[in-house]
């Protein structure tokens, strides 16, 4: 595995570059997935790209949720600064926060000879393989999509797909607030954490590394770089509450 400080475009042909973004708003996150979409696409030899980041408060809602699944009014969602969106992408509502991470492979799936199903069940076995590296039990439970621990939901999978290209992605709650999780009331139960399952604090690092080496795997690339930042990412230094 090569590391690199140095930030630089797509430039290995079937390697997947990986891109350790920080906490990012959600905003800034979606355009640089628009920005890598036409960038992979146009590439050659199925080469992909992994965002890895958090983001500050915010709930999304896919083709899967509805309003419904938000646990609190308007106005407590105004007085906490939390905006609700809605995405086309598969999966139910979604609550993000510092301390999930939010994973975004741009993956071109028929060059890499992947159907939807397939892709699902891979970014489902990626997370299981970190679980046991952690030594943490979990599982799957098909046809719903995600993994689960004895204390409930662990990760979500909410997938696009245009054009054969993936976005959006894979949600795996690492040591994020508990009640911050409750904000949505998911259909697949209650939400759990790694730490709250190790029963111990748990090192960011650590599990993103673990998942950038084990999507790699399980997306069949051979080999992966890691990069702190992108030169197209747009920060802001917006500023929520959701005590």
């Amino acid at each position: 595995m090569d590391r690199s400080e140095t930030v630089r475009p797509l430039a290995l042909d079937g390697a997947l570059e990986v891109y350790l973004l920080g906490l990012v708003d959600f905003d800034a996150a979606l355009f640089l997935q628009e920005r890598l979409m036409m960038d992979v696409a146009q590439g050659e030899g199925g080469r992909g790209a992994l965002l890895i980041c958090e983001h500050p408060p915010i709930i999304t809602i896919g083709r899967e949720g509805s309003r419904a699944d938000v646990g609190c009014d308007r106005e407590e969602l105004t007085a906490r600064q939390i905006e609700v969106r809605w995405l086309n992408r598969g999966g139910g509502s979604l609550v993000h926060v510092p301390g999930q991470l939010a994973l975004y492979p741009i993956v071109p799936l028929a060059l890499r000879g992947l159907g939807l199903a397939d892709y699902r069940d891979r970014l489902e076995r990626a997370v299981l393989d970190t679980c046991r590296e952690l030594r943490i039990r979990a599982w799957s439970r098909p046809p719903r999509a995600g993994v689960f621990c004895r204390g409930g939901n662990l990760a979500s999978i909410g997938v696009a797909v245009r054009s054969s290209m993936t976005s959006h992605g894979l949600f795996l709650n690492v040591n994020p607030r508990t009640d911050a999780l409750a904000l949505v009331r998911s259909r697949e139960g209650p939400a759990t954490s790694l730490a709250a399952e190790l029963g111990a604090p748990i090192a960011m690092p650590a599990v993103r590394e673990s998942l950038a080496r084990r999507l790699a795997a399980r997306l069949d690339y051979p080999r992966y770089q890691l990069y702190t930042g992108h030169p197209l990412l747009r920060r802001t230094r917006r500023v929520v509450a959701y005590a």
